[in-house]
C-alpha cells in the first residue's frame, strides 16, 4: 500500500491526475500483482515494464491518463483493445462494473483471465482475436481505449463508439513516436485531439490470407 501511494502522490498528482476516480482506481489495484514476479520489486517505478511476448505494462502516469481522459462514471460500458497483463482492465473496472477486453497474444489473454478472476474481477470480460474488429456484439460503447500503437484509426472502433462516446488511442508510424490521441464522437462525425506524444508497442493484427 506505501508503494502505491507513493506512485500515486509522485507520479501522477505531481503530474496533472486529479480525476478522484482514476486516483481512487490507482490506489486500490494490486500492480504488484500484474507484472511477471522476477521483476516486481520494479512494479510501482515510474516506466513500462516488460511481460513477455514483445508485451508491457504501461507506466503507471500512461494509464492513469488515459482512464482519466476517457472520463467514466459508474455504469459506462468500456471496451479495450489490448488486455495485455490485465491491469488497466483491473483499473477501469474500480471505476465502472462493464469491461469487455480483447487481446490478440491467446497465452497472454489466457493469464490475464485467470488472474482478473483471481483477483475478483468478475465485471471484465476477456476475449482473444483481433481487436481492429472491436467488439460488435457488444457494441456500442460509452468509451474505448487502445493500449497499442496504431497507425491509423480503426473505422470498426468509431461505429462501435456510442454517440458523445470517447476513444483513447496512439496513433503514429510504428518506427517513430506516436501521439496520443482523443477521439469524440459527435453526429456520427469524430473530433479529434492530440494529448501527448507517447511509445507504445504496435497494434497487432492477425494475418488474413
Amino acid at each position: 500500500m506505501a508503494q502505491r501511494e507513493v506512485m500515486v502522490q509522485s507520479q501522477l498528482i505531481n503530474r496533472d491526475i486529479s480525476d478522484t476516480a482514476t486516483l481512487a482506481a490507482m490506489r486500490k489495484v494490486l500492480r504488484h500483482e500484474f507484472v511477471p514476479e522476477n521483476i516486481r520489486d520494479m512494479a510501482y517505478a515510474d516506466r513500462a515494464l516488460s511481460i513477455g511476448f514483445d508485451q508491457t505494462i504501461s507506466q503507471p502516469y500512461m494509464v492513469a491518463a488515459m482512464t482519466q481522459e476517457l472520463k467514466l462514471k459508474p455504469g459506462s460500458k468500456v471496451l479495450e483493445i489490448g488486455t495485455g497483463s490485465g491491469y488497466q482492465a483491473a483499473v477501469l473496472a474500480e471505476i465502472t462494473d462493464s469491461i469487455y477486453t480483447i487481446e490478440i497474444v491467446e497465452s497472454l489473454g489466457k493469464l490475464a483471465k485467470e488472474r482478473l478472476k483471481r483477483l475478483g474481477y468478475d465485471a471484465v470480460l476477456v476475449k482473444l482475436g483481433d481487436g481492429y474488429h472491436g467488439w460488435p456484439e457488444k457494441a456500442p460503447f460509452d468509451a474505448i481505449v487502445v493500449t497499442a500503437g496504431a497507425e491509423t484509426i480503426p473505422l470498426p472502433l468509431v461505429e462501435q463508439l456510442k454517440e458523445g462516446g470517447r476513444m483513447i488511442i496512439p496513433i503514429g508510424p510504428h518506427n517513430g513516436v506516436r501521439q496520443l490521441i482523443r477521439v469524440v464522437k459527435r453526429n456520427g462525425k469524430i473530433k479529434t485531439k492530440e494529448m501527448m506524444a507517447v511509445r507504445f508497442v504496435p497494434f497487432t493484427r492477425i494475418k488474413e490470407h
